[in-house]
């Protein structure tokens, strides 16, 4: 049963604040099309991202890295047509930031007004610090993203656990210290050691979301067709499969190949 409602107070940065500060969890998922936004939002969900894995579970690609600005900006586009709640978080793609913060927020207006997106989110910290201070001059709110950073996935070579090792650990730490100084609003922590995402967010007045990074965060994301099992071939510790809709999806269409064949579809009543 959905538990959106239509008197509830559409979710701001500022909420998502006020949420953390009376222990409230926040909920978030990503989406990448007009229907999956709607139906996420009606769900109740407090967060939207609509992030750059749609270039592996849209895309077919092996990393995040191929997809462009203008794929992220047709997707976003989509999703917010269908959210009339959530607050939608945008992921700005590899190339469109890093090392140039003039280009960074050229990139981040142009995703603004052509989506009407609510915020954006990129991935690093004291590397890419001056790109996030120069967008967030321009009123544009920015969710950062340590850890493991998927548009870095060249330099780390593999997906394996990050910051387990003490001097990455305390890297981490500054860097989420320097996006809320800076005036980041919240920051994605994606698999390290909970014990290291719990401290963090202890430490930050901001929230902070886990992905892989255990409970002792402010919220957790999961990526939708990972959630309800559109998905198989991945299968990480930290994802709960909440349905299997492949299985689903497949034997709905088996059937309609057979009613197809058989004659059986279209019936009398299926005729004008």
């Amino acid at each position: 049963m959905s538990i959106h409602n239509e008197n509830i107070r559409r979710v701001t940065t500022q909420r998502l604040i006020e949420m953390k500060k009376r222990g409230e969890k926040i909920s978030m998922l990503t989406a990448y099309d007009y229907t999956m936004g709607s139906i996420v939002d009606k769900a109740g969900v407090d967060i939207i991202l609509v992030g750059d894995s749609a270039s592996n579970v849209m895309c077919g690609n092996l990393t995040t890295l191929p997809i462009t600005l203008d794929q992220m900006i047709f997707l976003a586009k989509s999703v917010v047509r269908g959210v009339n709640r959530a607050l939608v978080v945008i992921d700005m793609p590899f190339g469109s930031y890093q090392g140039n913060s003039k280009e960074a927020l050229a990139s981040a207006i142009r995703i603004m007004k052509e989506t009407h997106g609510d915020c954006l989110k990129l991935e690093g910290g004291e590397e890419i610090i001056e790109s996030v201070k120069r967008i967030l001059s321009a009123g544009i709110p920015i969710m950062g993203h340590l850890g493991l950073m998927p548009q870095s996935i060249n330099k780390y070579g593999s997906y394996t656990v990050r910051a387990q090792e003490e001097a990455e650990a305390e890297k981490l730490i500054r860097d989420a210290h320097l996006l809320e100084e800076a005036g980041c609003f919240a920051v994605v922590l994606e698999k390290i050691p909970a014990k290291l995402a719990k401290q963090v967010a202890m430490e930050l007045t901001i929230p902070v979301i886990g992905i892989g990074a255990g409970g002792g965060v402010d919220g957790q994301v999961l990526v939708l067709h990972d959630m309800i099992g559109l998905t198989q071939d991945f299968s990480p510790r930290f994802l709960r499969r909440y349905a299997n809709l492949q299985k689903i999806m497949n034997e709905a269409i088996e059937h309609y190949v057979t009613d197809v064949k058989s004659g059986d579809f279209p019936s009398e009543m299926e005729q004008y």
